[in-house]
């Protein structure tokens, strides 16, 4: 089972928003949120929380990616997160995740017995490519006690 493939099968959200994961690495997520109209706004286009779920969604895929080797040891958790919405989104709504920070610096600082915090970047676009939104979520990966 690849990451997209555990989250979808063990984040009820995600399935509820029926979220497809397309793309899961270590370097970069891409989640698609489909046009349903049961998660539409008042102006017809995806509403604002399905699209920071979305956006999360996909900052969590890229995490389990990077540091799924590392959960033996340390648990990944969202710290805070940010969005803003940059123009309306209609129809399909896609994100794309980054880290912002290098994997072997992370993991170096949990080496040395560090909590490390490291941000995701976030970019949601609309098919036609157009950015809709940005969001950065702060992770952590906390050792286990």
């Amino acid at each position: 089972m690849n990451v997209g493939e555990l989250l979808a099968a063990t984040v009820p959200m995600a399935r509820t928003l029926n979220l497809e994961f397309l793309e899961t690495t270590p370097e970069r997520a891409v989640v698609r949120l489909p046009d349903q109209p049961d998660y539409h706004n008042h102006v017809g286009g995806p509403h604002a929380g399905a699209m920071f779920t979305l956006a999360e969604s996909a900052s969590g895929a890229i995490v389990l990616a990077a540091f799924g080797d590392q959960l033996s040891r340390a648990v990944p958790l969202a710290v805070k997160a940010e969005i803003g919405y940059k123009k309306l989104a209609k129809g399909v709504v896609t994100a794309t995740a980054t880290l912002g920070r290098p994997a072997a610096d992370v993991v170096a600082e949990l080496d040395a017995g560090g909590r490390p915090e490291f941000p995701v970047t976030i970019a949601i676009q609309r098919e036609d490519e157009a950015v809709t939104g940005e969001m950065t979520v702060v992770w952590t990966l906390r050792p286990n006690a």
